[in-house]
């Protein structure tokens, strides 16, 4: 069984093997995509054209697109048959991050739901 690769259905991180010049292109575009989303959530930081209650969330989505530009682009995730252990792999590290973040917020919090306050620490110490 031979396997056919339409061109127009390859993903921007699936390009052909041998095709030096479609790789380069692919990372240029990349490139230029991640500077025009940074170039963009500094500006949105630094200016006041933008409501200032929204400027978290705008940035928080410019990262998501950053993140989803450098996996698509520079590590070469995508949707395809021989990328499952790369999507494998990174859900198990999102896993990881995740269990560390939360893990380490619960800690805080119990810590300090049990912690006396510091009126009486000060009063300890006299």
């Amino acid at each position: 069984m031979s396997e056919f690769h339409d061109h127009a259905d390859l993903a921007p991180g699936d390009e052909e093997e041998g095709s030096i010049g479609s790789r380069l292109i692919g990372y240029v575009v990349g490139l230029g995509l991640a500077v025009l989303l940074t170039a963009t959530s500094f500006f949105i930081a630094g200016t006041d054209l933008v409501w200032q209650p929204s400027i978290p969330v705008a940035i928080i989505v410019l990262a998501i697109a950053q993140m989803g530009v450098h996996l698509v682009f520079f590590l070469h995730i995508t949707t395809g048959a021989d990328n499952t252990n790369n999507v494998l792999a990174l859900a198990f590290g999102l896993l990881i991050v995740f269990l560390v973040i939360g893990g380490s917020l619960w800690i805080m919090a119990n810590l300090n739901h049990n912690m006396m306050p510091m009126d009486q620490i000060m009063q300890m110490q006299r």
